[in-house]
C-alpha cells in the first residue's frame, strides 16, 4: 500500500510541478510579450488577456492541489492548536476524509460542466479555441486534489502521527 501511495504521490508531484512550472513560465513570457508590443510597436498581442485567463485556471486548480500535497492548504488553527493530541488527531482524520470526498464530489459536478460546454461548442473569443479543453483541468485538478486528501485520511488512519498530506506532518 505505502508503495502505491509513493507512486501516486511522484507521479501527481511531477504532473502538478510541470503545469504550474509552464503556465508561469507562459504567463510571463506573454505578458512580457504583450508589453513590449504594446509599448514598442504601438501594437497588443489581441489574445494576450485570454491565454492569462487560461493559465491562471490552471496555477489555481492544479497549485491547490500541490499545496495540499505541501500541507500548505488553509488551516484554521487558533482552536486545533489548544486540543490534545488524539483529539487532533480525530479531527484531522476526519477532516482529511470529508474535505477529500468534497473535493470529488466538485470534480464530478465540474466533468459536467465541461461536458455542457463541449455540447454547446463554446468557443474562447479571441483565440476561437474550445473552451471545454482548458477549463477540464479544473476536474483534474480537484480530483488530484480530492486524492491527497484521502491519501492523508489513509496515513492517518494507519499511522500513529498526524498527517496533513503524504509526507507532511503536523507539528
Amino acid at each position: 500500500m505505502k508503495y502505491l501511495f509513493e507512486k501516486i504521490n511522484k507521479l501527481t508531484e511531477t504532473l502538478e510541478k510541470l503545469v504550474v512550472f509552464s503556465s508561469i513560465l507562459l504567463m510571463m513570457v506573454n505578458s512580457t510579450a504583450n508589453a513590449i508590443g504594446r509599448y514598442a510597436f504601438d501594437k497588443s498581442l489581441y489574445f494576450s488577456e485570454e491565454l492569462n485567463q487560461f493559465l491562471i485556471v490552471a496555477i489555481t486548480f492544479i497549485g491547490f492541489a500541490y499545496a495540499v500535497r505541501m500541507g500548505r492548504n488553509i488551516r484554521m488553527t487558533a482552536l486545533y492548536d489548544t486540543l490534545g493530541a488524539v483529539v487532533k488527531k480525530v479531527i484531522s482524520t476526519l477532516i482529511s476524509l470529508t474535505t477529500g470526498i468534497l473535493m470529488f464530489y466538485l470534480a464530478y459536478k465540474a466533468v459536467f460542466y465541461v461536458i455542457e460546454l463541449h455540447e454547446i461548442n463554446r468557443l474562447s473569443p479571441a483565440l476561437q479555441f474550445p473552451v471545454y479543453i482548458i477549463y477540464a483541468i479544473i476536474p483534474l485538478g480537484l480530483s488530484v486534489a480530492g486524492l491527497q486528501y484521502l491519501i492523508a485520511f489513509l496515513m492517518n488512519v494507519t499511522h500513529k502521527e498526524i498527517y496533513l498530506s503524504y509526507d507532511v506532518t503536523d507539528s
